[in-house]
């Protein structure tokens, strides 16, 4: 099975320590595999810094003058380069930049630690381990060792017989497929990525129908229902954008000006300024008919009624707010679906409008199962946990602004779960619950959504959180998060919150990525989503953010999640961030 690029290319790296020769057998590879006409591109990654045109030539002079990104071409041939100070290039745009359709095969040299098919390149003499016993992407092995292993395997100064494998890959035989079978699982795997996870449940919710309207004070947090137009001119009428004096434009090379009143903000100048005349005038007052233009205090010299600026340098219209510069009446404000936070707060109430129609609160069902939670709060009985999930499930909804139906801990029994969700799903919009989602003989939740209502998925390939229920019972979204304490945080972060927020009418549903270095090495399986706890902050010197992890990563360390910030989340094709790298984070605050 051959695993194609973006584009439908195929891929094929070699894999190997530094001094093994990789670049030495691939310039010899490359002639005997262009000769039999297949058109092929290469992709090497390099650990250090390099330049790729001489100094002295304009190319390079030209980028280190200060051009992000150089594009020089001739009649044979044409290259851009592309300055990356911020964070290194990753893996599938490197691959975007090819010309797909001119190529048949793309060769990549290096890149051993991002998932997709490889050989791997060992010399005896260069004293370094195997790769292929920690890494399912290896495909076939050439080197100069005798090895007992399923893989196909080649002598590394055979090229002839290399040439032979990869021909054989692009045109997989039989025992080609089965070599390749473990990679295509790797990048393919039985399991829901978390992508598509999101996907399917944002697809399967619609947001509430149901609005009020509330006053301002109560609005924040809550979605607009309709857009929100000015009624009126903002600001409504011209005036000063600070305290100074107020001049026709058209006088302003006099040495001297009469100054003939003196205008509070909620106050006005009645008469039409004349020729020769200012008016002093304070920040948000009206300005005088006639007037156009304001000096600011700090440049006048006001002595007695006259006023004289000094030589300054004035500019017809300065320091004016014309009237309907922010929102004109009639003109759209604030969009359906928007949340509503302090500055639209402020904003709505500037237009004069003291109510706001908002989507109703959400009501959110939540209940624990299982023998062995107990309430805290009681003397804990043997082999018996305290229910923080629940707690746990609860304040993240409250910071979602949800009503909350609280029915406590079900006991395994499955009619006692069966009733009870069975009546949850008729008094709230969703119904969560934690625990009795894996396949013990006692995880009910699965028999009760089948025979009450639909069951969409029970694994995701992500870790922790792997198992998830989503459904609906009787028409009501349904959730069953992990037992494990922080994987029903990370699951509820990227599964139930942006559905949430969409049946609350909210636009902006996907959980808030930023990218950050990382200053130790973080490792994962390839093949699957890691989310480990982090805490990021800005490095003064590098000006980035840098993140770190909280130590310990156990699914059942809930202080783990407390000490964090952030969770970093490292991709399903890679297994090895080192320290410098760029990796992702989900900042926490304000979420948990």
């Amino acid at each position: 099975m051959t695993i194609k690029s973006i584009n439908n290319v195929p891929l094929l790296g070699f894999a190997a320590y530094s001094g093994t020769g990789k670049t030495t057998l691939l310039e010899a590879l490359l002639p005997k595999l262009t000769e039999t006409g297949l058109r092929i591109g290469v992709l090497k990654h390099a650990h250090h810094n390099f330049d790729v045109d001489k100094p002295g030539k304009d190319s390079y002079r030209l980028r280190k003058a200060g051009a992000s990104q150089m594009l020089i071409s001739s009649r044979y041939r044409h290259a851009l380069m592309s300055e990356t100070p911020e964070a290194e290039a990753n893996f599938e745009y490197l691959l975007s930049r090819f010309d797909h359709h001119g190529l048949d095969l793309i060769l990549v040299e290096g890149c051993k630690n991002i998932a997709f098919p490889k050989i791997e390149l060992n010399r005896k003499e260069v004293g370094k381990p195997w790769l292929h016993p920690s890494d399912d992407n290896i495909i076939a092995i050439a080197s100069d060792s005798d090895l007992d292993v399923k893989l196909p395997t080649m002598n590394i100064n055979d090229l002839d017989a290399i040439k032979q494998f990869i021909i054989d890959y692009l045109a997989p035989s039989e025992s080609a497929t089965k070599a390749a079978a473990a990679c295509c699982d790797t990048l393919s795997p039985a399991f829901l990525s978390v992508a598509q996870g999101q996907q399917k449940i944002l697809d399967a919710v619609t947001s509430v129908h149901s609005t009020e309207t509330v006053n301002i004070a109560q609005a924040y947090g809550r979605a607009l229902a309709t857009d929100i137009i000015s009624p009126i001119n903002v600001p409504a009428y011209t005036n000063s954008a600070m305290d100074g004096f107020a001049i026709r434009g058209e006088d302003s090379g006099r040495e001297q000006f009469e100054v003939v009143a003196t205008v509070m903000a909620g106050y006005g100048y009645t008469s039409s300024l004349q020729k020769g005349e200012a008016v002093q005038i304070m920040t948000g007052a009206p300005m005088p008919e006639g007037s156009d233009t304001v000096v600011m205090r700090e440049q006048a010299n006001h002595v007695g009624g006259k006023v004289s600026f000094n030589g300054a340098t004035i500019k017809t219209g300065q320091n004016v707010r014309q009237a309907g510069e922010d929102l004109k009446n009639g003109q759209s404000v604030f969009k359906a679906g928007t949340v509503v936070q302090s500055p639209e707060m402020g904003m709505i109430a500037s237009l004069g409008m003291d109510k706001v129609e908002v989507k109703r609160p959400l009501k959110v069902a939540v209940f624990s199962t299982g023998d062995e939670v107990q309430a805290p709060g009681t003397p804990l009985q043997p082999h018996s946990i305290y229910d923080s999930n629940r707690h746990t499930i609860m304040g993240l909804l409250q910071k979602l602004g949800c009503d909350i139906i609280d029915l406590g801990i079900l006991e395994d029994d499955e009619a006692v779960m069966e009733r009870a969700i069975a009546q949850a799903s008729e008094e709230a919009d969703l119904v969560i619950t934690s625990g009795g989602v894996s396949v013990g003989d006692a995880d009910f939740i699965k028999n009760v959504l089948e025979k009450r209502g639909k069951v969409d998925f029970w694994r995701i390939n992500m870790r922790p959180g792997r198992p998830l229920a989503f459904g609906d019972i009787n028409g009501t979204p349904f959730f069953g998060l992990p037992g494990n304490p922080v994987a029903v945080m990370v699951s509820f972060i990227n599964f139930v919150e942006p559905a949430i927020k969409k049946m609350q009418g909210i636009e902006q549903f996907v959980p808030l990525k930023a990218t950050a270095i990382a200053s130790e090495p973080l490792r994962s399986r390839q093949g699957r989503t890691e989310f480990s706890r982090g805490f990021y902050q800005m490095d003064s010197e590098l000006g980035q953010l840098v993140v770190e992890t909280t130590g310990k990563q156990g699914s059942g360390i809930l202080r783990s999640m407390s000490e964090a910030n952030c969770l970093i989340e490292i991709a399903p094709n890679i297994d090895t961030v080192k320290p410098g790298e760029s990796v992702t984070i989900i900042p926490l605050q304000g979420r948990i």
